[in-house]
């Protein structure tokens, strides 16, 4: 460990990033159940309980609604062939009402073994963690004071930049669990629309964006393999010549727009993942 403030406030803005990313590694394969403890789920589970006597009320409308605007006249209802249809879709929709939060934790189940798949592939996340070179830790170490005053300005900057990207990704990762919360909780009344037929299509939108947020957990991890071997074939260049200021802010400028790349792909991953499912 550097006895050098500057070297040791520019490892510590790196650790910061290092432990994010750690920590994606972690969150991206969590559960929603097990999420803090599971405190979070058992209330998004009593707010679905208590959300879906609203949802058979919606599911009745709904189905009344395409019973009546799909048929002419009462006699269409005779016909066996149109009356089990909708019989169908009746039932189809009270299941999926009923079982909802089962659908829900199934797909999440499928989609999160595509993210434990890809994790494998990779087997940790430390390709992608960043540390302070050699040559930069000397350059600063070999100043004397008044030289390294304004290393001071420049490193305060570049590690502020880092610790807010570092903030910033990681408040993304939080957003999907908080994303996924939110469409468990209302699911009954989404899924209720699939009793009508023209309705159907919101049901349909709901589960192809849960699916979407689902997924995004696969597309950050394929991000953090990118970008580990990214950095690792475009590492920022340590310049030999020139004020030791310039060559510090040469490579803390070269770090944070590899950062900055991470960030806006895990910060894009969900609109891939619409783009994926069509919903754009």
């Amino acid at each position: 460990m550097s006895d050098n403030w500057i070297v040791n406030n520019i490892q510590s803005s790196f650790n910061t990033w290092n432990e994010k990313l750690a920590e994606i590694w972690q969150l991206v394969s969590q559960s929603p159940q097990s999420f803090k403890g599971g405190d979070i789920w058992n209330v998004i589970v009593g707010i679905n309980g208590a959300l879906k006597a609203i949802g058979y009320a919606l599911l009745v409308i709904f189905f009344a609604m395409s019973v009546f605007g799909g048929t002419m006249n009462l006699k269409e209802l005779k016909n066996w062939q149109t009356s089990f249809r909708y019989f169908i879709r009746f039932v189809c929709a009270k299941t999926a009402v009923t079982f909802g939060m089962d659908i829900m934790i199934s797909v999440f189940s499928i989609c999160n073994g595509v993210v434990s798949k890809v994790a494998t592939s990779m087997g940790s996340i430390s390709a992608a963690t960043i540390t302070l070179p050699g040559e930069i830790q000397n350059t600063i170490e070999s100043l004397g004071f008044l030289e390294s005053i304004p290393l001071w300005l420049v490193t305060l900057l570049g590690t502020l930049i880092i610790t807010v990207l570092s903030i910033y990704m990681i408040m993304s990762i939080y957003g999907r669990f908080f994303r996924l919360y939110i469409y468990t909780a209302i699911a009954p009344l989404p899924l209720a629309t699939f009793a009508g037929e023209s309705t159907s299509a919101t049901g349909k939108a709901f589960l192809k964006s849960y699916i979407g947020v689902c997924m995004e957990g696969a597309i950050i991890v394929i991000c953090c393999i990118i970008f580990g071997v990214y950095i690792n074939s475009a590492t920022p260049g340590i310049p030999i010549s020139g004020p030791a200021v310039s060559q510090v802010w040469s490579y803390l400028g070269e770090t944070i727009f590899n950062m900055l790349v991470l960030v806006g792909l895990i910060k894009g991953s969900d609109r891939i993942s619409k783009e994926i499912l069509g919903l754009n």
